[in-house]
């Protein structure tokens, strides 16, 4: 028996009948994954960056996480640590139910980062997939949702997504190195591009700042575009880290002027260019948002300083 249902649109690609026998591997590119007869089974006709008609026999089962591709994209294929903007529409393997579904906006999708997504099955299916491809990825359980019981899914229940790739970005900052000014937080960054900040020992500056630690060359970040970064902030006064997308091994995706950033990032980010790498020295005053995003805990009445790699501006 098969069964039609529109899947949650969570990763934009573009559309085809069946689903190809090769995995999401590509072009010197070790996927995690492979294909298998259960992301095979999976059909998602539609055009790419549109939600996806979705069809597989049920129940659809594996123990193991399974990714196909649907339609091939172009480009450099997706490494670890990279954050990609997808649609996707989600469904249980079992009943063909539709669990989460994505807008499909031209504008919309989700942000997610290659090999440090919640999703194992999500973050190991997209390994080596390229920007405009449509992928089917049939998870397993465990990959999926711990092997739990959770809402609209028994313990054993696989979980089917069809993802389109609708954007890649770099892992980190890739602008020329700028040489360092004096008086200024000290940076030091790990092989990973992880930054390890060392405060001079003097009382917290007065005067807000932006600094150039990497030069890019990419698109100027305007007052209302949505950024991609990847930021490590501290508080002056303790040295504590406040956020970290290298812990968490998350990029974030952030409205430049929103009420809910704090308004002396949006000011160091305005007019900085893509691939560039930015030190942001933030005075109380301007270290202000309207608390709404609770990614960080950012500190009151305190001096911040970020380092922010500035990675792309989603469109």
């Amino acid at each position: 028996m098969r069964k039609t249902t529109a899947l949650i649109a969570a990763f934009g690609i573009l559309a085809s009948l069946t689903a190809c026998a090769g995995g999401a591997g590509s072009n010197g590119c070790d996927p995690l994954v492979s294909s298998g007869d259960a992301s095979s089974a999976v059909s998602a006709p539609g055009d790419f960056g549109t939600a996806p008609t979705v069809d597989f026999p049920l129940p659809l089962r594996t123990k193991t996480t399974q990714s196909s591709q649907i339609i091939a994209g172009k480009g450099a294929p997706i490494q670890d640590g990279q954050p990609v903007i997808v649609d996707v529409t989600v469904l249980n393997g079992t009943d063909g139910s539709v669990l989460q579904k994505t807008s499909y906006a031209k504008s919309g999708g989700s942000v997610i980062t290659i090999g440090k997504s919640s999703l194992p099955a999500v973050s190991k299916g997209l390994q080596c997939a390229t920007v405009g491809s449509r992928v089917a990825i049939v998870g397993s359980p465990k990959d999926s949702h711990g092997g739990q019981a959770s809402s609209g899914l028994a313990k054993d229940d696989a979980v089917v997504y069809v993802i389109d790739v609708k954007n890649a970005f770099p892992a980190r900052a890739d602008g020329a190195d700028q040489l360092p000014i004096n008086g200024l937080p000290a940076v030091v960054l790990a092989p990973n591009g992880a930054p390890g900040i060392t405060l001079p020992h003097t009382t917290p500056p007065k005067d807000f700042s932006a600094t150039l630690l990497k030069k890019g060359d990419g698109a100027k970040v305007a007052n209302g575009d949505f950024v991609i970064i990847k930021d490590t902030g501290i508080n002056w006064a303790d040295n504590s880290v406040f956020t970290s997308s290298w812990k968490t091994g998350q990029a974030s995706a952030i409205g430049v002027g929103a009420s809910s950033v704090v308004a002396g990032l949006s000011k160091g980010l305005i007019g900085q260019r893509v691939g560039s790498q930015v030190l942001i020295v933030v005075p109380p005053k301007l270290a202000t948002s309207d608390g709404s995003d609770t990614s960080a805990t950012v500190p009151t009445d305190a001096t911040l300083v970020y380092v922010v790699d500035i990675l792309g501006v989603a469109k």
